[in-house]
């Protein structure tokens, strides 16, 4: 592991995700963060937006002012679309690695980017030097790459507990429900502009019934485990600012029992140091991960012996966003998982 530290740049410094990376990074000991970047507010103290960041830091630039031969990693927090552009602009950087929190590297299929996003792919020819990383599944193929995809928060909740599932045929593949509900600092400062429903901060609302975004990701990394999946996902917007609970309800395959998923699940993420279970038929919440980088999980027996309710729980700012972020990188450069986050 290298003495020299890291030299740092954020690209979209003042969003609820940027704010939240960020303030991690301030705790990191092998990083300095030599540039924040952000299209308006130039010259103002990172302070401004969020009064916990009390180190120096440097004042907001745009990111043409910043001198890329001299950074080693870019964190891109920009809406979809956008990391693609800078990326292509920055390629020539041969040393400079990137982990995008958007969406841009995160379908490995062009014309799906296309479907999901409206838009076609801008950086088509990159996608091949990019990995889509849940930390948990990757730690050893991540340093292979120059560009790290952070998954999406949702999918990061329900991966964690289905994939291992899927891959060891514990699960029946074609009845899987998916009741997600999350914060709403999950769709970032636009908020009002993109839920226009009355009492938006005393209500819960569904949305995306048939067509959310992070299916694609869903359906992508589903497919990886060479089985194929039919699966619902009915995503809610809560009133109350971060956390998100993914209620998984699963029928059992022959031979299993809410407490062999249990035992298999730890077993299978028992290296994993930000993944933690509850006691088996524990009903849990967002009250112990808000500003932690873990992912809490509970299995639950339900009055049918070949039905179990799985719950998910994890702080969408961190470990389905900065955190995660944060994890990545430190795989990439053989740090310990665990630097920065504890």
């Amino acid at each position: 592991m290298s003495l020299k530290k890291l030299n740092i740049a954020v690209v979209g410094a003042t969003g609820y995700v940027g704010l939240d990376l960020i303030l991690l990074l301030t705790k990191h000991p092998k990083i300095k963060i030599k540039y924040l970047c952000a299209q308006k507010n130039i010259g103002k103290e990172l302070s401004f937006f969020d009064k916990r960041i009390r180190q120096r830091l440097p004042k907001i630039t745009n990111s043409s002012k910043v001198n890329w031969s001299e950074i080693d990693i870019v964190f891109l927090s920009l809406p979809n679309g956008e990391a693609q552009k800078l990326i292509t602009k920055l390629v020539k950087f041969i040393n400079l690695k990137y982990i995008d929190l958007s969406a841009d590297f995160r379908l490995f299929n062009p014309n799906d980017y296309k479907i999901w996003y409206n838009t076609s792919h801008k950086a088509k020819h990159l996608i091949k030097d990019s990995i889509y990383s849940i930390s948990e599944f990757t730690k050893e193929k991540i340093k292979n790459y120059k560009i790290v995809a952070n998954p999406g928060c949702y999918p990061t909740s329900i991966q964690l507990p289905l994939i291992p599932l899927i891959k060891n045929k514990v699960i029946k593949n074609n009845n899987i429900i998916i009741d997600s509900k999350s914060g709403f600092s999950g769709a970032g400062k636009n908020l009002k502009r993109k839920f226009k429903h009355k009492n938006l901060y005393s209500s819960i609302q569904a949305y995306g019934i048939k067509k959310h975004r992070h299916m694609s990701e869903l359906d992508q990394e589903f497919k990886k485990t060479g089985y194929k999946v039919d699966y619902l996902f009915s995503p809610h917007l809560l009133p109350t600012f971060r956390g998100i609970l993914s209620t998984i309800y699963v029928d059992l395959n022959k031979g299993f029992s809410a407490k062999k998923v249990l035992s298999l699940l730890k077993n299978k993420h028992k290296k994993s140091n930000f993944v933690k279970f509850a006691k088996l038929n524990t009903s849990i919440g967002t009250g112990n991960i808000i500003n932690t980088n873990i992912c809490e999980i509970s299995v639950c027996e339900t009055r049918f012996k070949n039905k179990v309710v799985i719950y998910s729980a994890l702080d969408n700012l961190i470990k389905g966003a900065s955190g995660q972020a944060i994890q990545n990188m430190n795989l990439m450069y053989g740090y310990n998982e665990t630097l920065g986050l504890k």
